[in-house]
């Protein structure tokens, strides 16, 4: 039997999930949240976008952690992002067009690196991003070994004098609670939250949709009624389609 949907190692950075064939094929690298990059989560959505034509890249950028512990986010240099998009777009297997999709805190990591890309002018930016359950504002850094839920007896505050990211050896502009100023960055963006979010609530992308408007930009957002923080089946049922079509849109040459 051969196989529709083949693995590919990135040199020096991993493996990807792609079409058979040669291509080349339209890029997708996706970006974990807090659970660290053993936790396989980014390995399924990226199998899901092979088997619909793109070649995906989940990129584990969390720090430390095993198949039992989630590592960490601290002091992460998101210039080390900017250099996985690159060796991305480079790849023999990838055609002109890569985009960025991020869930949580992956979300805020592709919001991030997309505002600072821009600001900066940079080249190489992603030419799509799509994200889910994103935070309008910098947060702080994360260690899952002290990671507990409210209630537990080991349950604590995260560290307030940690953070989670660095921008060129620096954490200016990138202190906890500082809005990312998203509308930095010309391409196609979409949006996607549960109204029910219980961990970082839906208001956080009302926020980034309005400022998006306010400055004369059109993302594509989407809402999913009752759904947590992430979706039931039945939300990911809903969700999936949506972000196929707008990377197909996006990403696929006509």
């Amino acid at each position: 039997m051969m196989l529709n949907i083949k693995q590919r190692f990135l040199p020096g950075w991993g493996v990807t999930y792609g079409p058979a064939g040669d291509g080349p094929f339209p890029a997708i690298m996706l970006l974990h949240g807090s659970e660290g990059a053993w936790a396989g989560w980014s390995h399924r959505d990226a199998v899901l976008f092979a088997a619909h034509g793109f070649l995906a890249f989940p990129y584990g950028y969390s720090s430390g952690g095993n198949m039992w512990n989630a590592g960490h986010i601290i002091d992460y240099p998101l210039e080390r992002s900017v250099e996985a998009l690159r060796a991305l777009r480079d790849f023999q297997y990838v055609d002109e067009r890569v985009g960025l999709y991020g869930v949580s805190r992956g979300a805020e990591h592709a919001l991030l690196l997309g505002s600072l890309m821009a600001r900066d002018e940079l080249k190489g930016a992603p030419d799509a991003i799509a994200v889910h359950s994103a935070p309008d504002v910098v947060c702080g850094a994360f260690d899952a070994r002290n990671a507990r839920d409210a209630g537990d007896p080991g349950w604590q505050a995260w560290d307030v004098s940690k953070r989670a990211w660095t921008w060129r050896d620096s954490h200016e502009d990138l202190l906890p609670t500082t809005p990312i100023e998203i509308e930095r960055y010309p391409g196609p963006l979409m949006l996607t939250h549960g109204t029910k979010d219980r961990m970082w609530s839906v208001e956080m992308t009302n926020r980034l949709e309005k400022r998006l408007r306010e400055h004369g930009r059109n993302p594509t957002v989407h809402y999913y009624e009752g759904e947590d923080h992430i979706p039931s089946s039945a939300g990911q049922n809903i969700h999936y389609p949506l972000l196929l079509d707008f990377f197909t849109k996006s990403l696929v040459k006509p």
